[in-house]
């Protein structure tokens, strides 16, 4: 079983969260279709713009928590390192290809 970490933005530079789950596309799906109340709900983040993938579910929590401590700048440098365009990246996974590789995880950068 896989687990992630990933981030959600009502657009381009706009809102995002920052959440972890162990089923990406059923959780991307849910905020999509705006199933569950709440801040991405509220403030329309529904696009995936970047996630990494882990092994386990305590490594995960510990990225979410280290990302979400991070100055804004640092979350936004993260995704235009993998997502320059700020794709939403979820019809990959549903086996949509991938042409500019944006569907690459596992990265460790940690800005600054």
């Amino acid at each position: 079983m896989s687990f992630y970490v990933y981030i959600v933005a009502s657009g381009r530079n706009g809102t995002i969260y920052i959440g972890s789950t162990d089923n990406l596309a059923k959780r991307i799906w849910e905020h999509k279709s705006k199933a569950r109340a709440g801040f991405t709900k509220t403030y329309g983040c529904d696009q995936l713009v970047w996630f990494e993938t882990f092994a386990s579910r305590a490594g995960a929590f510990r990225r979410e928590r280290q990302i979400k401590e991070w100055r804004r700048s640092w979350k936004l440098l993260l995704i235009e390192e993998e997502n320059p365009t700020w794709r939403d990246l979820y019809d990959g996974l549903q086996g949509e290809p991938d042409p500019d590789g944006a569907l690459r995880s596992g990265s460790r950068h940690s800005p600054g």
